[in-house]
């Protein structure tokens, strides 16, 4: 599968996600939803997108476009944010209120992200590549996804070299976790090929 049409699955995953969010129960109500277990779906999802993208894609953006390393740069500032929101998710409970904000605000900067991308970068991305380049870009991506983090990790520098080297740590580290408290059976399928 080509790189934007994985990406793009990806990123319909999650809207859907965020659309079920939107208004999600606060207080009690929220502690007996079953938001947690929803919210831990999409920190593991956006994890792992964000992780893949830039081990791959963005360094992919850098070389492809004349513009890559300011497309890059932005989207890359965009997704670190939403790493730090979704460490809030990560390390607080359903109910609080800093929790429902960081589902509020997440949620706003992961369609703004988005549509950056799809709006922004891909019609260039996908004018500089050839059809194969993207293919083979999009077998990086979905290939990289089943080792990437399930945890947000705002603190690693978000440099390809970095995440495909101690990053990876840090994913293994992620997946015993996972195994371990029974987290990993929250994980979200991957999108299916339509």
């Amino acid at each position: 599968m080509d790189a934007l049409t994985y990406l793009r699955q990806d990123h319909e995953s999650v809207l859907g996600m965020l659309e079920a969010l939107d208004g999600a129960p606060a207080d009690d109500g929220a502690r007996s939803s079953g938001l947690a277990t929803y919210v831990t779906n999409l920190v593991i999802a956006e994890s792992q997108h964000e992780a893949v993208e830039e081990q791959f894609f963005w360094p992919a953006v850098r070389d492809a476009l004349a513009d890559g390393d300011e497309l890059a740069d932005a989207a890359i500032e965009q997704e670190q944010q939403g790493k730090q929101l979704l460490q809030k998710l990560e390390d607080g409970s359903p109910g609080e209120p800093d929790y429902q904000q960081a589902i509020e605000d997440f949620a706003a900067a992961a369609r703004e992200h988005i549509a950056y991308e799809q709006d922004v970068v891909w019609p260039a991305l996908s004018q500089a590549l050839s059809r194969d380049e993207l293919e083979k870009l999009g077998q990086k991506l979905e290939a990289a996804k089943k080792a990437a983090p399930t945890r947000p990790h705002p603190h690693t520098p978000p440099n390809a070299t970095v995440l495909k080297t101690a990053g990876m740590g840090a994913a293994a580290m992620d997946h015993v976790r996972d195994a371990v408290t029974g987290r990993s059976d929250k994980n979200p399928p991957d999108p299916q090929v339509g």
